[in-house]
């Protein structure tokens, strides 16, 4: 597996827990299929070894369990830390899900995440960070800095039925209701190591966002699933507006900057695991 005393180091961090995780699937898998019909489809697409980074959409509140429950292996999610409360915050910690401080540079949720991938397991993440109308409008760097920090393919999630049209972000779907789960085509990422730079990583979102938003269009057209379309009014969760950019249409004006094209990330503040997960190596003993 990959090395993990490379940049940012993950040799002192601890594997999510597990025990929950495995043991638990199968029951919650029936106990959710007898309230809903869930379908899986493409599963093969998963490779059955070595580090994968699942990356979703995101329209409702049950989005995350599906993909940890119904994903053909085991996922150790990234889940708002909001969700970390009571006896819900000890459930997902012990099922081995990822608390992330969204609105902080998260270096812990980092290592832990990279130790996941270096370990040969499986990363789940919504590029798109919060709940919306699922039809991938914006999109996290989290999910090219992961591919590009561990070496892992990027596998696209898209999901129908999770949540209903003019459903609130907190709503469920009626019972009864099928929900797709269609996994698309991997997206290879070969290692990058340190230093990565924001170039890279920008340029390897924008690719894997258009690849997911046409993966999305293909399994629209193959289930004949509907998003819900937008949030009500008033429903939508702050988020942190750092994600790329869509790609211009037009040519960029010109610039007389000096700076060079391709250089080392330096510190972002308010930059998070969704935008530069780099910053973690920061946080390391011997880091630039």
């Amino acid at each position: 597996m990959s090395n993990h005393l490379a940049l940012p180091r993950t040799d002192r961090t601890a594997h999510p827990p597990r025990y929950l995780l495995h043991p638990l699937r199968p029951v919650a898998r029936w106990i959710i299929r007898r309230r809903y019909r869930v379908v899986v489809h493409h599963a093969e697409r998963v490779p059955a070894t070595g580090p994968v980074v699942l990356a979703a959409n995101h329209a409702g509140v049950i989005d995350g369990p599906l993909l940890a429950i119904f994903a053909p292996r085991p996922v150790h999610a990234l889940t708002k830390a909001e969700m970390f409360q009571g006896r819900l915050g000890g459930f997902l910690l012990r099922s081995g899900q990822v608390p992330l401080d969204r609105f902080r540079t998260d270096a812990a949720a980092v290592r832990s995440c990279l130790r996941v991938l270096r370990d040969g397991g499986v990363v789940g993440i919504f590029p798109e960070g919060r709940r919306g109308s699922g039809e991938l409008e914006r999109f996290h760097r989290g999910t090219a800095y992961f591919a590009l920090a561990a070496g892992a393919p990027v596998v696209p999630v898209s999901m129908f039925g999770t949540r209903e049209p003019g459903g609130s972000s907190g709503s469920l779907p009626r019972r009864g209701a099928t929900l797709h789960l269609v996994v698309g085509r991997p997206v290879d990422v070969p290692h990058q190591p340190w230093p990565r730079t924001r170039e890279q990583v920008g340029e390897l979102s924008r690719s894997l966002w258009e690849h997911m938003r046409a993966e999305l269009d293909l399994a629209r057209r193959e289930t004949g699933g509907i998003l819900p379309g937008p949030l009500p009014l008033g429903d939508l969760e702050p988020d942190p507006a750092t994600g790329v950019r869509a790609p211009r249409t037009d040519p960029p004006p010109p610039t007389t900057s000096s700076t060079p094209q391709s250089t080392a990330i330096p510190p972002t503040p308010g930059s998070t695991a969704h935008t530069d997960g780099h910053q973690a190596a920061r946080h390391e003993p011997g880091a630039p």
